[in-house]
């Protein structure tokens, strides 16, 4: 899956999430959208976590700067669930 993919699925998780309209992009960041808050940010992980089927370890997500590493994050957990 490409970070175009998932950012295209990652759409899906937002619109669940948000109340707002928040058109994912790459570049795009907690700092870009003004209702994206801690409860958010928690409810956006779970809900990335059961539509990618993966699990992120503590402080691994907060460390990506925007979409685009978080993204890249999560194809990195997909590759390694493919090769167990």
């Amino acid at each position: 899956m490409t970070q175009t993919e998932i950012l295209a699925k990652m759409q899906t998780v937002f619109d669940d999430v948000f109340l707002d309209d928040v058109k994912v992009a790459p570049e795009l960041s907690a700092k870009d959208v003004e209702e994206w808050d801690s409860l958010l940010q928690i409810s956006l992980v779970l809900g990335v976590e059961k539509a990618f089927n993966v699990r992120f370890r503590v402080g691994e997500v907060e460390a990506t700067k925007n979409l685009g590493e978080f993204a890249d994050l999560i194809q990195r957990r997909m590759n390694e669930g493919a090769k167990a």
